[in-house]
């Protein structure tokens, strides 16, 4: 049987699957296999893929319900030692599976890791989803080693250290599939954008290990299903990042948080509001709305976690404020944070 599962999870993107599909079954060992979940296109991809590729398993998902649900229908059905939720937007060099695979054989309690993203259209430079692994401040913004905000960094070997997370990219992500199991796997209520912070801080949380191996490299399109620019994306992150905070920050000051992220978020708002972007302006407010009329169903997912945990994971979050940082001390890139914000 073989170890690892590459899965890409595909929804009308017949066009990132002839260019980048080529890449990731030339550059994975024979220990692996490689399986496209289909959510439920409509274009051509699973015609392409019977054409083309007819000796590589395909998964069928019976609608799109997003990256969360697209990924636990897929991965159920699985049963290798290791998954790797990979976009199919990601170009993958030689090596790109072993070094990861390796850290995390040494030790047990790693649960998920992820490679070094950096960016398709340019190379030398860290991608926005992931970057050189994945943070988070006491408010619960994220960030990554390589990207602040949109501040990019080039890869001049700076982040070449393999060491501990608080998320991994959902872009290029390698789960321990015990660990999955063990934290039900994704939270479906996310749709997309988010969910495997969720499920980075959620294992965390219960005493697992999230890791970033730089010996891999992985070159990201992103954008590829939900570009930048959409409301859509807007409301989700939003959305999303206030249900990630409630559902999983250690006991205290929750009241306290939700206000200023309400606060926050409201100058966020007004910003788009200002620059003309009213779409962008009523996502926030939207995913406001949304995040108060789902909160009794978030506060009791937070009451089932917690009778897992024994204690919460709280090292490795930026005990500032990452938006204060960024827009009012000019801290543009991860090493000039002062590593004395970090908990311990």
């Amino acid at each position: 049987m073989k170890r690892v599962a590459v899965v890409i999870l595909n929804w009308n993107g017949r066009s990132f699957l002839e260019q980048f599909l080529p890449g990731v079954v030339a550059n994975s060992p024979d220990w692996c296999e490689i399986i496209v979940a289909d959510n439920a296109s409509t274009d051509d991809s699973v015609s392409w893929l019977n054409t083309h590729y007819p000796h590589i398993r395909q998964l069928h998902n019976a609608k799109n319900g997003g990256f969360a649900k697209g990924y636990n229908d897929a991965l159920r059905q699985l049963n290798t030692e290791y998954f790797v939720l990979l976009n199919s937007d990601v170009d993958v060099a030689k090596n790109w599976i072993e070094p990861v695979i390796a850290l995390m054989d040494s030790d047990v309690s790693i649960a998920a890791a992820q490679p070094k993203i950096r960016a398709f259209h340019h190379p030398e430079q860290f991608e926005y989803a992931g970057a050189a692994g994945g943070f988070i401040d006491k408010w619960g913004f994220p960030f990554c080693r390589g990207r602040i905000f949109d501040s990019f960094e080039s890869d001049t070997g700076q982040y070449n250290d393999t060491c501990d997370l608080f998320w991994a990219t959902g872009a290029a992500l390698f789960v321990r599939r015990s660990d999955w199991v063990l934290a039900q796997g994704l939270d479906e209520d996310f749709f997309a954008h988010m969910e495997e912070i969720d499920l980075c801080w959620r294992l965390r949380n219960l005493g697992k290990r999230i890791c970033y191996c730089p010996d891999s490299v992985v070159y990201h399109v992103g954008g590829g299903t939900l570009s930048k620019q959409s409301p859509k994306k807007t409301f989700l992150n939003f959305r999303n990042n206030l249900i990630l905070l409630a559902k999983n920050h250690a006991p205290g000051f929750f009241a306290l948080k939700i206000f200023l992220r309400f606060c926050i978020d409201g100058i966020a708002a007004w910003r788009f509001l200002a620059g003309g972007d009213v779409g962008h302006f009523w996502a926030v407010a939207r995913a406001h709305f949304s995040f108060y009329g789902s909160l009794p169903k978030t506060l009791r997912k937070r009451r089932a976690l917690k009778a897992q945990i024994k204690n919460y994971a709280t090292s490795g979050i930026y005990l500032g404020s990452i938006v204060k940082a960024y827009f009012l001390n000019g801290k543009k890139k991860f090493t000039d944070l002062d590593p004395a914000k970090f908990s311990r």
